[in-house]
């Protein structure tokens, strides 16, 4: 069954395995989640768990989130999230989840908030090809036609300058290297999405190979 918890990226570091080869790590701090509370068929229509991380202001907080958080016994959440195909029966509300849950090896999907990057013109945002910079050209960087004569107008879906990036991205597949439950932190092979101390969650890879 699926497996997920709830942390910050700190940024990137590298180990090295025990070949001697330097491996690429990022750094996630996973302080303990609480679960805030548990879904089910009968109530919700499906199974599933609510998780929080990182307390949030009390002046922040309106009252249902309050009410919400008392029933765990705990403050309220900056980051919430559900967890689904999980074993109802290993969690109750109120129970904190650690980075113990993870061991060096498993496979992970990690998801978070890719970096914005502002108002971007077609070639950025789509990758598309410039023309000819010189030799009297008249178009360099522009997004090219805007659609045939017949419809006289821009067909939906062009691919055309805007705003890119802050988009939820999973990268699948990843390793957890190591495992430190002194300092809360698992230190998963490879990049992840998002700027550092952005939120990302980490659940069981649902792809996984055997």
């Amino acid at each position: 069954m699926a497996k997920g918890i709830l942390g910050r990226k700190i940024g990137m570091t590298q180990l090295f395995n025990d070949n001697g080869e330097v491996v690429p790590v990022t750094v996630i701090q996973a302080e303990p989640n609480v679960v805030l509370q548990t879904k089910t068929v009968e109530s919700d229509g499906y199974e599933a768990i609510q998780l929080g991380f990182s307390d949030k202001k009390e002046s922040r907080s309106n009252k249902p989130a309050k009410g919400h958080a008392e029933k765990a016994s705990t403050t309220p959440k900056r980051y919430v999230r559900e967890f689904r195909d999980v074993t109802l029966t290993d969690y109750e509300v109120g129970q904190e989840v650690k980075v113990d849950t993870f061991n060096a090896g498993d496979t992970v999907d990690v998801t978070g908030t890719s970096k914005g990057k502002g108002f971007q013109g077609a070639i950025k945002r789509h990758n598309q090809s410039r023309g000819p910079m010189s030799h009297g050209s008249r178009y360099h960087r522009r997004p090219g036609s805007m659609g045939p004569t017949d419809p006289n107008h821009v067909l939906k879906g062009k691919k055309l300058p805007g705003r890119m990036g802050t988009n939820t991205v999973t990268v699948q597949n990843l390793e957890v290297v190591k495992v430190d439950t002194d300092r809360n932190l698992l230190l998963i092979k490879g990049n992840v999405p998002g700027p550092k101390k952005s939120y990302v969650s980490i659940q069981s890879a649902v792809k996984a190979t055997k």
